[in-house]
């Protein structure tokens, strides 16, 4: 997530969110059942590994592979090809409006999208940074939590942020979505439509220049990376993620046809589920949040720690390369006078360089304000000594500066607001 040079901030242009709402217009929302969501911040050290138990969303054609569509169809009272109808128009073309399948009877076309494909977000608020290369977009669910989900345009690809969670029960002190505690997990099918909408989004987009005759910007219009670092931490809902990811790299029609390589899965060290993704054995980066290399100070700034130190987390990261030979992240959040003292740069690369050399690649992040945090990032003559230690110790190193920070859409700054 580089950071533009010349980033701009506004509330979103109108067409935006007209586009961005377009494509779910037909599609009737569920009844609301309002959830009743906590402002009473988590106590220090407190993590939750379970979601509260919450009333869930409709099923959706993306809840399930095909085989699973095909007698959720059944269930609804449809023949059980229309599954494969449905899964074209929704993983292949990006269409929700039933007036678009003529491929479906006349007569059920609307009733079965709407029961098939129901609306499971609603964008209420758009933001733009880095002169519109970044779009953060605010999701309201059916029982009306919000979910952000982020948009980074680059030069040779577009990477979408999304969220497994509604808030997180992670806790880590720094991070704003974890300052929020967890209000529950997100269905498969929520977290796919999140990729869904940011794709038919930019394809209407595209659809637009060439009407326009055109655009000099060659920059690509379709989401090739996808990265699990929005809210909540996304092991800790497994299953509906494991779905989601299929759903994703699944080839049209049973999926969005998105590679695996395009993929990071991010934990803040969930050793049980590094321990079962490996196991998966896909081609997904993992990118590991460390935050500090000795177990007393990740203890305070981690307190998922305090069950799973850090030997026995870098062990696990160290094993997913060996069984998936995907080179891991280590994300490390650079705080000023906290984590950033050159023993500690020493001591990270020390620990790494034990485990064996090319497996890991280690990503200083100067850290990203939060409203009310305490702390704030390191200097830059700080930082670079840091990142100087890492590569003396042979560990391949690189700065990470986050996109989109001015809109509260950066790593650890989201926090789901309506303004």
């Amino acid at each position: 997530m580089i950071a533009h040079p010349k980033a701009s901030t506004s509330q979103g242009r109108s067409s935006m969110s007209e586009t961005l709402n377009s494509g779910e217009a037909t599609a009737p929302a569920a009844t609301k059942v309002p959830v009743e969501i906590s402002n009473v911040r988590p106590a220090p050290g407190q993590i939750a590994l379970k979601a509260p138990r919450r009333a869930k969303p409709p099923k959706h054609i993306a809840d399930f592979d095909m085989a699973g569509r095909r007698e959720f169809l059944k269930e609804l009272g449809y023949q059980s090809f229309r599954a494969s109808q449905l899964s074209k128009h929704y993983f292949e073309r990006l269409v929700t409006d039933p007036a678009e399948m003529t491929d479906l009877p006349a007569k059920d076309r609307e009733q079965m999208v709407a029961q098939a494909m129901p609306q499971l977000l609603t964008p209420v608020r758009t933001l733009e940074a880095d002169g519109g290369d970044t779009l953060k977009v605010v999701h309201r669910l059916f029982d009306g939590a919000l979910i952000e989900s982020v948009i980074m345009r680059y030069d040779n690809r577009v990477t979408m942020c999304i969220s497994s969670q509604a808030g997180c029960g992670m806790n880590c002190p720094f991070c704003a979505t974890g300052q929020q505690g967890l209000t529950r997990n997100l269905s498969t099918a929520e977290i796919v439509e999140q990729v869904v909408a940011g794709a038919r989004y930019l394809k209407q987009m595209k659809g637009l220049e060439e009407a326009e005759g055109g655009s000099e910007d060659t920059r690509p219009l379709r989401v090739s990376n996808i990265v699990f670092m929005g809210m909540g931490e996304a092991l800790a809902n497994y299953k509906a993620t494991m779905g989601a990811v299929h759903r994703l790299i699944d080839p049209s029609p049973e999926g969005l046809g998105i590679s695996a390589r395009g993929l990071t899965m991010s934990t803040v060290g969930l050793v049980p589920g590094i321990r079962k993704f490996e196991l998966e054995k896909l081609p997904i980066t993992l990118a590991l949040s460390l935050h500090a290399p000795d177990d007393e100070l990740r203890d305070e700034l981690i307190p998922i720690n305090q069950r799973w130190k850090v030997d026995e987390t870098l062990d696990a990261a160290y094993d997913y390369y060996r069984t998936t030979g995907r080179r891991v992240s280590i994300e490390y959040a650079l705080i000023r006078d906290i984590n950033d003292q050159g023993w500690r740069a020493d001591l990270l690369g020390k620990k790494l360089a034990q485990r064996g050399r090319g497996w890991v690649h280690v990503n200083p992040i100067p850290l990203n304000p939060t409203p009310g945090s305490k702390w704030t990032a390191s200097r830059k003559g700080v930082e670079q000594n840091f990142v100087e230690r890492l590569r003396a110790h042979g560990i391949p190193t690189t700065i990470r500066d986050t996109r989109g920070s001015d809109i509260d859409g950066a790593c650890g700054q989201l926090a789901a607001k309506e303004d």
